[in-house]
């Protein structure tokens, strides 16, 4: 038997062993509706922070993430930043929807968001937006487990098989133990996911020849790159400028990754903090001091220098290791072509799997001397493509149940039959992901656009329950549905649809920019024409209660302009149309590498000094200005079985 397939067959036992035993114990613990989805409010630090990283960071990840960079370069290399930006939504949000849901007994978002309102018709369309977030998202990741496990064991398993066969070991554990078996498998999926990252950033370097290896290679690759920005420069260490008046298709000149594409781009991912699901998982706490750690350090620090660094490695890197046919022809000096023979002699971008077949070949030039640790890198990358889909599966089950069984037929349901219906909603969040990646994976591709981008849209809602109660129900409903259809008509789906006038990302901006534009506006104009005194009175219920619990104290609210200005600094310049300065100002992008001040291209060296000022930026907002530390005052919960209570939207 190959050692390679048989270190694989040990490791993913061992996992799935993991797995199993949290879904038994999970279960044995949930004794309340509470315990299964939001365990019981009792997640515990650590578990937390690493939880809640696994599920932000998923094996999109670990597997897609260096193939883009292979791909666009640095230029792409800005979405490295959602290692920030992800975390900063839940800065803004989570502990004031965790204060909410301790005092007022919420399980789901659709339960906050309608008594907030006094209107089911948010609870629907947050319902609709976990849906459409959860199936596709999931569907991607359990498609490309499948693909990864057919690639490592040699064809062994087909892509279906081996989808269908990991779907069943994630569905056991996460119908079995709701939440609290997600929370705590997570934990060891985030350590998975950050090693697994590491070590093959590190083989891919050591393959290359080491650090100034890379450089020289990065050097020529630019030098002989034909794709070039408006200025000149390739389009491996430049964004080509702040905007083009074109959609992001073959008209745009230089890639597609201008100021402004990255900046909606960044908007898209924080939309995975503002999903449905991770209000859930604020609920899951017994307190918030697990909030600032995982979004300081574990995120923004932890996730982003393993991004900016290894990440980067691996990207660049397959270049020089037989991946791209160019390079080998113009400077085979340069190239260790370990991949060749693999590749059958094929550019990777020509390869079945394109830019997704990068990490797969990386894991295997380990190669005879080490076929433990292609099983361990193996299970590294299954475990990170079932972290998120797992939080999501478990998630936007209970909101089906809660949300819609509850609300609508079963408003006196038991523990028993929420946990029930609970777990049928799992299965059918699961086949309706499984049916769509199996029979229709060109649907999902176009649905799985649409995920992130409809996550941000809950921005809006959120910033009114948690600051601004001027909002009305109209606004914030029609708001979203508008933000809806504005991300719809903006992707790829839109175009399938027959809406073909500015075709996908208009201007270069992300179909998130263009859903954010028209919900806040519409959110803005309705809510302006709807102002009513007892729904206005209603609102300050919940907002008197957050002032008393999460304002900032008297001597630190000197500091809120400065922290206004760090925020809209970083954005416009870490990752908005300011970042085009990144191009030049740390050196010549066509001097090579005696041009570049720090050895390395200019628009590098500025994303690493924006993700160290990133970094300080969460320190400030998490805990210098407090909106993610837990509260000077105790809150003190409404009801004492916050699992079974039954909401009316009339009633605070």
């Amino acid at each position: 038997m190959d050692p390679k397939l048989l270190w694989l067959g040990i490791f993913v036992v061992l996992y799935w062993g993991y797995c199993i035993f949290w879904g038994i114990k999970g279960a044995m613990s949930a004794r309340t509706a509470s315990d299964y989805f939001i365990a019981g409010r009792k997640i515990s630090l650590w578990v937390f922070v690493l939880a809640a990283t696994a599920t932000s960071f998923s094996g999109w990840t670990f597997m897609g993430h260096p193939g883009l960079l292979y791909r666009d370069g640095f230029q792409y290399a800005y979405a490295s930043f959602y290692a920030i930006t992800i975390p900063f939504t839940g800065v803004m949000f989570l502990k004031r929807q965790w204060i909410l849901g301790k005092r007022f007994g919420f399980v789901t978002p659709g339960e906050m968001l309608a008594t907030y309102f006094r209107g089911d018709g948010v609870r629907l369309l947050t319902v609709l937006v976990a849906l459409c977030f959860s199936i596709p998202y999931l569907g991607l990741q359990l498609r490309a487990s499948g693909f990864l496990f057919n690639v490592l064991t040699d064809g062994l398993f087909s892509v279906d098989i081996g989808m269908w066969l990991l779907s069943a070991i994630v569905f056991i554990y996460v119908a079995s133990g709701g939440l609290r078996a997600v929370a705590y498998v997570d934990t060891v999926q985030c350590v998975l996911l950050a090693f697994g990252i590491v070590a093959i950033g590190i083989i891919a370097l050591n393959a290359v020849g080491g650090w100034d290896r890379l450089n020289e290679g990065i050097a020529a690759l630019a030098a002989i790159d034909t794709k070039r920005t408006p200025d000149g420069y390739s389009h491996y260490i430049a964004i080509p400028g702040v905007i083009q008046w074109v959609s992001t298709g073959p008209k745009a000149v230089g890639g597609a990754w201008t100021g402004i594409m990255i900046l909606s781009y960044m908007f898209a991912l924080m939309g995975i903090h503002s999903s449905p699901a991770f209000t859930m998982w604020a609920f899951s706490n017994n307190n918030p001091k697990p909030f600032a750690p995982q979004q300081v350090w574990a995120s923004s620090f932890g996730i982003g220098i393993i991004l900016f660094l290894f990440t980067a490695m691996q990207g660049l890197g397959g270049h020089f290791l037989g991946g791209d046919l160019k390079m080998l022809e113009a400077h085979p000096e340069l190239v260790n072509n370990v991949m060749g023979a693999a590749l059958g002699g094929k550019d990777l971008m020509e390869s079945a799997g394109k830019q997704g077949m990068l990490v797969p070949q990386l894991i295997h030039l380990m190669g005879a001397s080490s076929p433990w640790m292609i099983g361990l890198l193996s299970v590294c990358a299954l475990a990170a493509m079932q972290s998120t889909g797992a939080a999501y599966m478990s998630t936007a089950g209970g909101m089906l149940m809660r949300d819609l069984l509850k609300r609508y037929v079963m408003p006196n349901a038991s523990h028993a039959q929420q946990k029930l219906w609970g777990r049928v909603g799992v299965g059918v969040i699961v086949g309706a992901a499984l049916v769509v990646a199996t029979y229709s994976s060109d649907a999902l591709v176009l649905l799985g656009g649409l995920a992130v981008a409809f996550g941000f849209q809950m921005w809006p809602s959120l910033m009114s329950v948690c600051y601004f109660p001027w909002f009305t129900r109209q606004g914030i409903t029609l708001g979203l549905a508008a933000g809806i259809i504005a991300v719809v008509c903006t992707e790829t789906i839109g175009q399938q649809l027959g809406i073909t006038a500015w075709g996908r990302w208009p201007l270069t901006i992300h179909s998130a920019g263009w859903g954010i534009v028209f919900n806040l506006g519409i959110a803005i104009i309705v809510s302006a024409m709807t102002q009513n005194a007892d729904d206005r009175a209603h609102r300050m219920t919940y907002h008197n209660f957050l002032r008393e619990h999460a304002s900032l104290p008297e001597s630190k609210k000197g500091l809120v302009p400065v922290a206004w200005a760090i925020v809209l600094v970083w954005f416009f310049f870490g990752i908005g149309p300011g970042a085009v300065i990144g191009n030049t100002i740390f050196g010549d992008p066509n001097g090579g590498v005696a041009a570049w001040t720090f050895g390395i291209p200019s628009i590098w060296a500025w994303q690493l000094l924006w993700w160290a000022l990133g970094v300080f930026m969460m320190w400030f907002l998490a805990y210098k200005m407090e909106m993610s530390t837990v509260p000077d005052r105790e809150v003190e919960a409404l009801h004492e079985d916050i699992g079974d209570i039954h909401l009316d939207v009339d009633k605070p």
